[in-house]
């Protein structure tokens, strides 16, 4: 877990980055929290001083006899590695500011968007690796793939959802499949799943359960999805890791669909393989 600690001399100022930092993590899923905000610098060194700190968001500008770049230079001699980001109405003190390593320099009044921009990038420079997003409605709409349970259609819109939230869009299937890895597939007419987030199936009643801190949360298996859908899991051995509502109808399905490879061929497979579809 991260622990954000955050500093601006003006209360208003300070408690609107607090929920905007707040929702943003929330809405996210990033395993953060906000470990302090504070008005005062006398208060931030203090912390410091006693706690580990990842992330430092620091009004440069602040009334006092410590400015915010003389507060980054003694946490700089503190901490090497502590991400320092600096908020600001003087954008002639950004130059300056890259001095003492800075992760980010964000003018002020400060955006969500501009805000969630920055922390996007932090996580994925922690995590030493690229997080993959999906960008809807011009990047108004920013969705980490793995926090994506399934998508559905519902009318016009498509609906994301995920642990903590639901996110609405109106672009097409085909515009959110283009975007998505292979193992989203396709498993009815309005639905899309994650498959990396299936629990369990009941082929019975053409349901997908999800591994979800919500209670069931659940799709659907459409008729003209559910073969390939079915191929799909087991050739990524992933029916290992599942719960099936009747595991020798499942055994008895990988079964069939070997012996007809093996012994009938293409030709026969493809009329044959049609008969198993649901």
């Amino acid at each position: 877990m991260l622990d954000f600690v955050l500093c601006d001399d003006n209360f208003n100022v300070l408690n609107r980055l607090e929920k905007m930092l707040e929702a943003i993590l929330i809405e996210k899923n990033f395993d953060a929290r906000i470990a302090l905000g504070t008005t005062s610098p006398e208060e931030l060194i203090n912390y410091i001083r006693n706690h580990k700190v990842n992330v430092i968001i620091l009004d440069i500008d602040l009334r006092s006899n410590v400015s915010g770049l003389d507060l980054a230079n003694i946490i700089r001699k503190k901490d090497k590695d502590v991400y320092i980001i600096f908020t600001t109405g003087h954008l002639e003190y950004g130059l300056i500011a890259y001095k003492y390593k800075t992760f980010d320099y964000l003018a002020k009044p400060v955006t969500k968007e501009r805000l969630e921009d920055t922390v996007i990038r932090l996580f994925e420079d922690v995590s030493g690796s690229k997080t993959d997003f999906v960008r809807l409605d011009n990047n108004k709409t920013i969705i980490r793939q793995d926090s994506i349970l399934y998508i559905q259609k519902d009318g016009m819109k498509s609906i994301f959802y995920t642990d903590t939230r639901e996110y609405e869009t109106y672009c097409s299937f085909k515009t959110i499949m283009l975007q998505l890895p292979s193992h989203f597939i396709q498993c009815h007419k309005s639905y899309i799943v994650n498959i990396n987030k299936i629990a369990s199936i009941d082929t019975t009643n053409n349901t997908i359960l999800l591994d979800s801190k919500k209670q069931g949360s659940k799709c659907y298996i459409g008729p003209k999805y559910k073969s390939k859908l079915m191929e799909v899991l087991n050739y990524g051995n992933f029916s290992n890791n599942l719960e099936c509502n009747d595991n020798s109808k499942w055994n008895s399905f990988n079964n069939m669909l070997l012996f007809i490879i093996i012994c009938w061929g293409n030709g026969r497979y493809a009329i044959i393989y049609h008969n198993f579809k649901y």
